[in-house]
């Protein structure tokens, strides 16, 4: 009777040829290289159109394979397919963005001869995370004449980087008795830009050191690079990341670890699975939103109407006659998330019977929300029933998963701004160790399952 109970694979028990293991390794060399150039939304969307218009996509709406972005941050891509647009879309959406430190629009300060800038914290981190590492700022600096200016320091080997100095154990004891909410005090992320002060000319008597003269300091190098004052940074978007590349983590390499995993790993393999693509039967769409990790609120969100905008001017291009409403009624949408893997050390935060194992292929998640479903999609079953059929017949290995225990785990994802619009969707993706830590982990047999996941659904018959 073992034949009739449930059932998984491990994706390295099912990827055991050799061009399966070449092909998934050729995979994750790329994926790597992909997150470590794209830390921000604005990188990634760059990184995402630059192998769209190597592959022959064009911005507008004038051509079979095209594409459309808001603000540099949010990007819409389709690819004709030999059905008509009445028949609905095949579409996948993920996200651009991920927790970090945003510097303040007054972030310069100095302290005890420590040049600092100030920053507000991004999405759902733990805090103490972000102290005592090595740390990067990217981003764009406006000025009044509409000049943009890119920022990138602390990846190259020549540059320095940055950091949030934590407190040193022997001065900290009192702290040990705090909540972990209160012993981290976001207004002390501030991060350490400098330590050169200006110092006075020694042969004028007039001359006299700034009276803070290491944030002169800061602003004089700032001025040198990139010709900014100090109320340029009112009008600038820097984001703290990281500093330095992905890197595969274990003696196998049967990981990756880096920052941003969450969530543009679902944007590089619904990338790949679009571009690699044979013949689809149904016109294939990518949304990738901006703001996920903050409600998914502002112009660039999944609350936002630039996606119903996208269509609504790709029905006008291709297939005029037909309503925006049709379209929608009829298209199949993954909403392409993370999920949270089981942890080794944390098992007791899972239900092991309905969660996602490392390793295991893509996660399905029928719900998410949290304390009784709410804020959740909830995907009918007839969809969650042809997706399993879409997958086993290509033998991709996937599973079904909640985010933790009821009462203790829970989360969001953009599937219910979706389905608003009444299209069948459900969440899927693969599940990551550290989800938003500034170094996630994902299983290298995952990244292979969920691209070839994603590219059977956009096949489907």
């Amino acid at each position: 009777m073992d034949e009739l109970a449930s059932s998984s694979k491990s994706g390295w028990e099912i990827y055991r040829s050799a061009e399966d293991r070449r092909a998934m390794t050729a995979l994750a060399d790329d994926y790597i290289r992909f997150i470590s150039e794209g830390k921000t939304e604005r990188e990634t969307v760059e990184g995402v159109i630059a192998a769209l218009e190597k592959a022959g996509y064009v911005e507008g709406f004038h051509a079979d394979k095209v594409w459309r972005t808001l603000h540099g941050k949010a990007l819409f891509v389709a690819r004709k397919g030999r059905r008509p647009l009445s028949d609905g879309i095949r579409l996948i959406s993920a996200h651009t963005d991920s927790p970090r430190l945003d510097l303040k629009q007054h972030p310069l300060m100095e302290q005890v001869g420590v040049g600092q800038a100030k920053t507000h914290y991004y999405g759902g981190l733990r805090k103490y995370q972000w102290f005592a590492r090595p740390l990067a700022i990217h981003g764009v600096i406006v000025k009044t004449d509409g000049e943009l200016i890119r920022v990138n320091l602390g990846e190259d080997d020549a540059d320095p980087v940055f950091t949030v100095a934590d407190l040193l154990p022997h001065l900290a004891h009192k702290d040990g008795n705090l909540k972990l909410s209160e012993a981290f005090d976001a207004e002390k992320l501030n991060v350490i830009v400098g330590h050169e002060p200006v110092l006075a000319d020694g042969d004028k008597d007039d001359d006299k050191a700034p009276k803070e003269a290491v944030k002169a300091r800061v602003l004089q190098l700032l001025h040198e690079k990139y010709g900014i004052r100090e109320d340029d940074l009112i009008s600038a978007e820097l984001e703290v990341v990281p500093a330095g590349p992905a890197r595969y983590v274990g003696l196998d390499k049967g990981i990756v670890g880096g920052y941003g995993q969450d969530d543009r790993i679902c944007v590089y393999t619904a990338l790949r699975a679009l571009l690699d693509a044979e013949d689809p039967e149904y016109t294939c769409c990518l949304i990738f939103w901006d703001k996920e990790e903050i409600g998914s609120d502002g112009s660039t969100g999944a609350s936002s109407r630039f996606f119903q905008y996208c269509v609504e001017d790709l029905a006008a291009a291709w297939e005029p006659q037909t309503p925006f409403r049709t379209i929608m009624m009829n298209t199949k949408a993954v909403s392409g998330d993370v999920h949270a893997a089981v942890d080794p050390d944390w098992q007791d935060r899972h239900e092991l019977k309905n969660s996602a194992f490392f390793g295991y292929g893509v996660a399905f998640c029928k719900f998410t929300g949290s304390r009784g479903k709410y804020g959740a999609n909830d995907a009918h079953p007839e969809y969650i029933g042809w997706m399993r059929g879409v997958l086993d017949a290509k033998n991709v290995p996937w599973q079904i998963a909640e985010l933790g225990k009821v009462d203790v785990g829970g989360g969001g994802t953009v599937a219910l701004f979706l389905a608003a619009y009444g299209m069948d969707v459900v969440d899927a993706g693969p599940a990551l160790l550290g989800m938003h830590s500034p170094f996630e982990l994902s299983s290298v047999p995952d990244i292979y399952a969920t691209k070839l996941a994603y590219q059977a659904f956009l096949e489907a018959k």
